[in-house]
């Protein structure tokens, strides 16, 4: 099995996020750092360690929603000592990981799992799958404004892709909108609104795809239910 699928299917991380571990330097294979990103483990024989703890690769794949909360990094551990999505998941004992990220001052919805294949099918740009925000901004925001949000906008040199933008709100405190874009760039809605010079206040993200946030209170978790696993397997 391919290094980078063999790690994911360990719950380490995605296969992307995994080939980024191993070209940091911090996955052996058999007592030696490994540089290989192609290397398949071969798993009855194969000792394969990341930052020296033992991986094994589990068949039982589990799969959550979070609603996670502001003040959250999403890895599965921190350099700078801050705290993860994974401090709000104590009560699972499988080694898991989440499904791209939701930047420090963003809150919502949330995937976790151990499944690299699934977690793949959502991150990969090919899947289109739409993530909708609820965004909340300090003043009103024009009908030209929108226009330039829907119709892409270039951030560090990259100009999104088209995306639907709708006002529930506006008054004179602020606008409340809901943004649905098809990619996933860092802090990429934050970004889209600099270039309209809009100040975001608040950030949420409600759904991905068919995977909706609902009910769950900030630092809370589920299970995915048979419908919700059904939808992401089908992708």
């Amino acid at each position: 099995m391919r290094i980078n699928k063999y790690l994911s299917s360990c719950g380490v991380a995605s296969r992307r996020k995994c080939d980024d571990l191993i070209k940091s330097g911090v996955v052996k294979v058999n007592g030696k750092v490994l540089t290989e990103l192609g290397y398949d483990v071969k798993e009855d024989i194969d000792q394969v360690t990341v930052r020296s703890k033992p991986m094994k690769a589990t068949e039982q794949f589990v799969y959550y929603k979070l609603n996670k909360p502001k003040g959250y990094v999403c890895t599965t551990d921190d350099e700078k000592n801050r705290r993860t999505v994974m401090d709000l998941m104590r009560g699972v004992k499988t080694r898991i990981f989440p499904v791209g990220r939701l930047d420090y001052d963003t809150e919502g919805l949330l995937i976790l799992t151990n499944d690299g294949d699934i977690a793949n099918k959502i991150m990969k740009p090919s899947s289109e799958i739409g993530k909708t925000y609820v965004v909340k901004i300090d003043e009103n925001i024009s009908k030209e404004e929108i226009d330039i949000l829907t119709k892409g906008v270039d951030i560090d040199g990259y100009i999104t892709r088209d995306c639907n933008v709708d006002v529930f709100e506006s008054n004179s405190e602020g606008t409340r909108l809901e943004i649905t874009i098809f990619e996933g760039k860092n802090r990429q809605i934050r970004k889209m609104f600099e270039k309209i010079e809009k100040n975001i206040t608040y950030l949420k993200r409600i759904s991905i795809g068919k995977i909706k946030l609902g009910g769950l209170s900030r630092g809370e978790y589920t299970t995915l239910n048979k419908k919700e696993l059904d939808y992401l397997r089908s992708l």
